[in-house]
């Protein structure tokens, strides 16, 4: 079962999220240092006449990524090329799609940590040089080819910047951390999308809506869509703060954004009484594999400091017994914390 605030795009929202995504600077709210730079580059760029330097965008999955890439096209006047590593399966794929670029476009790959070794090294060549080495025939027989490449923009974005190996990372000219949202960017964002929704929102539900949506703009525009279902089944022209309450609190998410998955693994941690859980426990207790727990449920909870990665395993913190109203376990010497 899909979890509305499921960090990963579903695939039912490709189309939503294209018709919701701003197109230019000042329609994009938030990331607001990336975006003061980022204007800076591009300008000089443009006033210089080249193209900009490669670019990674690296952080949890929501964020405005591939958002930031299509508007970067846009400022620089240039097409995109957008596909994502697991569809680059190998060198040739990777090949055919730089040999198809002209002067000035933006190539942009998603997950780029998920590229083979194999077409990486292509990879190190085209955007260092703008040239690809390609091996035709094998053998004694077996001649390299050497073909340039227009000068083009790699926009790479990654959740898992740890991933991506070091000749790759330092090939590109810049690098951009992309940070949570706070409520009140999330709010405008919600009012920004409601309008395009052709559906009005009170200040108050976009606020409400915005403290539950986990600081991912992702998420706030999935509720954002759920609670205006309620709104237009109850036959309600605008969307309120009771109706926004009601439907999120239907919906199974409580307000700190928190669905009964959080809450099931917070507990499990809170029932240690202090002591640290391993990641083969605690998904075993959960029913879930490894994978899930450490990229889905964990990322949003010990970013907001509610859960503690140790040597020894993970820890609830002093938020989690406050947020659970549970009295904080005591040791010998005192208090936990």
């Amino acid at each position: 079962m899909e979890r509305l605030v499921e960090i990963e795009k579903f695939e039912s929202e490709e189309s939503n999220e294209l018709t919701l995504r701003p197109d230019a600077w000042n329609e994009y709210i938030g990331q607001e240092k990336i975006k003061k730079n980022l204007g800076v580059f591009i300008e000089a760029s443009k006033k210089r006449q080249e193209a900009l330097d490669h670019v990674l965008f690296f952080g949890p999955p929501g964020l405005g990524k591939t958002t930031l890439a299509l508007i970067i096209a846009n400022e620089m006047n240039a097409n995109i090329k957008v596909t994502a590593a697991p569809m680059i399966e190998k060198s040739g794929d990777l090949a055919a799609i730089l040999t198809n670029l002209e002067e000035g476009d933006i190539l942009f790959i998603d997950e780029i940590h998920r590229l083979s070794p194999a077409v990486e090294e292509i990879l190190y060549s085209s955007m260092e040089d703008f040239r690809i080495d390609i091996i035709i025939g094998s053998g004694p027989a077996a001649q390299t080819v050497k073909i340039d490449l227009p000068r083009f923009t790699l926009i790479g974005a990654t959740t898992r910047a740890g991933m991506l190996s070091n000749p790759l990372r330092d090939r590109f000219g810049m690098s951009f951390r992309m940070e949570f949202y706070n409520s009140p960017e999330l709010a405008k964002i919600i009012s920004q999308a409601s309008n395009k929704l052709d559906k009005e929102i009170v200040h108050e539900a976009s606020i409400e809506i915005a403290k539950r949506s986990r600081g991912t703009p992702r998420i706030a525009l999935r509720l954002l869509r759920r609670v205006r279902d309620f709104a237009d089944v109850a036959d309600e022209s605008d969307i309120n703060h009771s109706r926004t309450q009601y439907a999120l609190d239907e919906l199974g998410i409580n307000s700190h954004g928190f669905d009964e998955m959080d809450i099931r693994l917070l507990n499990l941690l809170v029932s240690a009484k202090g002591k640290a859980m391993g990641l083969s426990t605690i998904a075993a207790a959960l029913s879930e594999d490894e994978g899930t727990v450490e990229d889905v449920l964990e990322p949003y909870l010990i970013a907001n400091g509610y859960l503690e990665r140790t040597a020894k395993g993970r820890k609830a913190t002093r938020s989690t017994y406050d947020i659970l109203d549970l009295p904080t376990p005591m040791t010998e010497e005192g208090t936990l914390f």
